[in-house]
Formats: C-alpha cells, sequence, structure tokens
C-alpha cells in the first residue's frame, strides 16, 4: 500500500523525504489526469543539416531556440493556467543536439546562393556534455511544473525523427555507435534531477526511426516496404536504448532509483490500423526493459488519427487500445500516449464538429481503459500562451469533459473562439495554415516537420 508521501517543493526543488515511498506506475498514470504537451518550445531546433539557421542567425541563447518555432518564452503562468483548467501533467519535449559541445563554426552564408554551408558534423560532433545554460533552463520549466503540484515528463525529442540532424536512430549499429552518448546524456539529466519526488518522470526518447525514416512499422519505408533484418535490427535497438536507457537513470541513485521511467515502441507507434500486417510488430517486439525495481516502467505510444470519418476513427480508437491491452499492458507496464491529436481535409466547420466529438471520446475511452493521455501542444499556442489564454476554448472543455465528466473542471472560465478560415492544412490545435514555415503539422491525418 502507497504511504503519503511528505515532500518539499519549491520554484528551486522539489524533493522526497522517501524513496521508497514512490508510487508505482500504475498509480502514476492514473494520478497524472490528463496532460498535456510544451510543444515547440525546448523542442525547437533547426532540422536540417544543410540549413542551421538557429545557429547561424542567432546568438543561439536558450530563449533564442525556445522562440524559434513562433513560440513565446514559457511563463509560470503557463502552467498554472493549464492547472486550474483540470489539466494535471505537462510533458516538456527537449531537443538536446543543439546545446552540447558542437560549435557550428563550420556553418557559413554563401552570399552567391544566399544558402547555408551544411553543418560538418564528422569535424564539428555534438560531443557528449550538454551546457550548462541550457541545463539551467530546462531545469527552470520544469520547476513551473512542478512547483503547481503537477507531474512533469522529460524527454530527449528531435534528437531521434525523420530530419537529417537525428542522431538517436534504431539500428544495432546506430546503437552501438551512440549507446555511449545518449547514456552520458542521460546521466547528465538524472544526476541533475535525483533528488525531485514521484511527480517528475524521464522519457528514453521519442520517436525513433530505423535509418531509411520509416513510420508505422520498421523497414516500410525500404523499397520492399519490409524488410526482415531491417525490421529485427530496428526492434533490437529500440529495447537496447530503452534497457540503457533504464540502467545508466537508475545507476545514479537517490530518487531516480524508484523513479518512474518511459519507453516508447518504435516510431512511438500505437499498432492502430489494417492495412499492412506489420503495424502491430512495434508493440509485439517491444520489450518490458530489465529493471532492478518492480512496476515503474511505462510503455508510450503516440496517435495521430484522421476524423473526416468520424465514426471510422473512434472505430480506430476501439481498436488501439485492444492492441495497447493486448501486446504492451500484458508485458506488465501500463501506457500512456505522449502525444495525441487530430486532422481531417473536408471543410472547417465539419472538422470543428467532428474534433470535438472525436477529442472527448478519445479521452473518455482512454481513461476508461487506464490509459493516460497528453494533447499535442494546442490549447494555448503562439501569442496565446503570453497572455496566458487558451485559443482554443471548445476544444479544451472537450478534453476536460471527457476525463472529468460534463460537469467539468472546477475552474474552468469561458473564453471566446475565434474561427479561422477554411484550409486543407491544420496545425495539431486545429488552426488553418496557409503554408507551414516551421514546426510541426497534420495533414491527411499525418504528422510531417516543416523547417
Amino acid at each position: 500500500m502507497k504511504r503519503t508521501l511528505l515532500y518539499v517543493c519549491s520554484v528551486l526543488m522539489c524533493f522526497s523525504t522517501q524513496a521508497a515511498d514512490f508510487e508505482t506506475a500504475k498509480e502514476a498514470v492514473k494520478n497524472m489526469g490528463v496532460g498535456w504537451n510544451l510543444g515547440n518550445t525546448l523542442d525547437s531546433n533547426s532540422g536540417d543539416i544543410n540549413n542551421m539557421w538557429i545557429e547561424y542567425w542567432s546568438g543561439r541563447t536558450p530563449s533564442d531556440y525556445e522562440t524559434a518555432w513562433s513560440q513565446a518564452i514559457t511563463k509560470p503562468e503557463l502552467i498554472k493556467m493549464m492547472k486550474d483548467a483540470g489539466f494535471n501533467a505537462i510533458r516538456v519535449p527537449v531537443t538536446w543536439y543543439p546545446h552540447m559541445e558542437a560549435t557550428f563554426n563550420s556553418v557559413k552564408y554563401n552570399s552567391s546562393t544566399k544558402t547555408l554551408t551544411p553543418w560538418d558534423r564528422a569535424n564539428d560532433p555534438i560531443g557528449t556534455k550538454i551546457q550548462e545554460s541550457w541545463m539551467k533552463r530546462v531545469h527552470e520549466v520544469v520547476d513551473y511544473v512542478i512547483s503547481q503540484g503537477m507531474y512533469c515528463i522529460l524527454n530527449i525529442h528531435h534528437d531521434t525523427g525523420s530530419a537529417n540532424t537525428a542522431w538517436l536512430l534504431a539500428s544495432e549499429a546506430d546503437y552501438a555507435n551512440q549507446k555511449n552518448r545518449f547514456e552520458a546524456i542521460w546521466q547528465q539529466i538524472a544526476e541533475e534531477f535525483k533528488d525531485y519526488d514521484e511527480h517528475l518522470l524521464f522519457e528514453g526518447y521519442n520517436e525513433m526511426l530505423d535509418p531509411y525514416g520509416s513510420w508505422n512499422f520498421a523497414s516500410m519505408a525500404t523499397n520492399s516496404q519490409y524488410d526482415a533484418a531491417v525490421a529485427t535490427s530496428a526492434y533490437n535497438a529500440i529495447n537496447s536504448y530503452a534497457q540503457s536507457f533504464v540502467d545508466v537513470v537508475r545507476a545514479t541513485g537517490g530518487n531516480n532509483s524508484q523513479r518512474n521511467l518511459i519507453v516508447s515502441t518504435y516510431s512511438a507507434a500505437s499498432g492502430v490500423g489494417t492495412w499492412n500486417p506489420h503495424l502491430q510488430d512495434p508493440l509485439k517486439y517491444m520489450n518490458l526493459p530489465s529493471d532492478e525495481v518492480e512496476n515503474h516502467i511505462i510503455f508510450e505510444v503516440h496517435s495521430y488519427l484522421d476524423i473526416k470519418d468520424l465514426n471510422n476513427a473512434k472505430n480506430e480508437v476501439n481498436q488501439m487500445i485492444s492492441s495497447l491491452k493486448s501486446y504492451l499492458v500484458t508485458k506488465g507496464a501500463p501506457v500512456i500516449i505522449g502525444e495525441w491529436g487530430t486532422s481531417i481535409n473536408n471543410g472547417y466547420a465539419l472538422y470543428r464538429q467532428n474534433m470535438l466529438s472525436f477529442a472527448r471520446y478519445f479521452v473518455e475511452q482512454t481513461k476508461a481503459n487506464n490509459i493516460g493521455t497528453f494533447y499535442w501542444m494546442g490549447l494555448s499556442d503562439g501569442a496565446s500562451r503570453s497572455v496566458p489564454e487558451f485559443n482554443q476554448m471548445d476544444l479544451k472543455d472537450a478534453i476536460i469533459k471527457g476525463y472529468y465528466g460534463e460537469e467539468g473542471y472546477t475552474g474552468i472560465k469561458p473564453t471566446t473562439y475565434v474561427r479561422p478560415d477554411d484550409e486543407n492544412i491544420y496545425d495539431l490545435s486545429g488552426n488553418r495554415m496557409i503554408k507551414p514555415n516551421k514546426g510541426i503539422y497534420i495533414k491527411n491525418g499525418k504528422k510531417h516537420i516543416a523547417r
């Protein structure tokens, strides 16, 4: 039985007096309630070795990166607003590679072509040591969350993914080459936060892909659209990264000896869909890492569904939940959906109606099946974060009512939502985008990154 924790929280530190009292992973997922991502913020990066624009055109300060993808500097008031609205957990995505030892001095401006020269990673590698100024800013943002009594998930984000700047790739060879750097980063993060209580969780890596950039399942982007050797290597690597993550965090001791840790499937795939027999392979071949303590590991997947056919989208939610329970929960750990969002492509009015219905259904069903959810970055976006205010009050209400019921959550304050015009491309907040410039957006039910 879990005993009551006596913990002390301040803007600078939150720590448990008895690490042995840490709640289990299953308890943490339940207690986190409904969550939100502080996206396109500390995860912002240039994302292209051929156009390292932040590195060349800015002073490379933490605020230069934090605002690079059109978001405001994060304030404590924003986190308090999320807490007051009923959210009890914030996922803080962080991209680390620009903030280590690379100087990026190889990046020059060519006035003739009006382009930047590529980053020469071979002679200017990212190294292993995180810059003190960057760690300090990450620490400040984590404290904004913890000081509200909320749960915070801290991760390694766009060091993975489809960009050519990603250095964490899912193959056995890449794992062998990057193991020491990966573990060094997690050792530094774990040491920085080792005294924090159970409200802080670590997530080992984000959407890690094979060297071909395959989404949905490993080797999908190969010429044959499935290659057993490539797939096996990718799934083995994912499990190796997950094990390294757990081992290095545990080895730092302190509260990290029982901290709840999160590991993602290959590409954070959720196994949804029936159009290919390999869609559920990322779930099937994901192992529960060995751990020196029991019941302190959480599995993570992501979900971005096309909702132009609302009934079909709801059926896909049901199928996804069934697969997560069959292939992950049965391995002995609970599941969170660390990112989720919605998109359709046939008109704003129907989109909005479907989105609100879908969002409520999604949260209702995941909660009923003990699965945690973290909406991706919308709700308060861009300039709205500086106020702070919700620029999508109706969507926020749908999510909150999906979790708490029709009466919602105490403290909801109504505001006005302004409808944008129709357009085919929407950001993950459901807002119209005429031409994506930077950041993450959804089109036809798939997530894209504009750089």
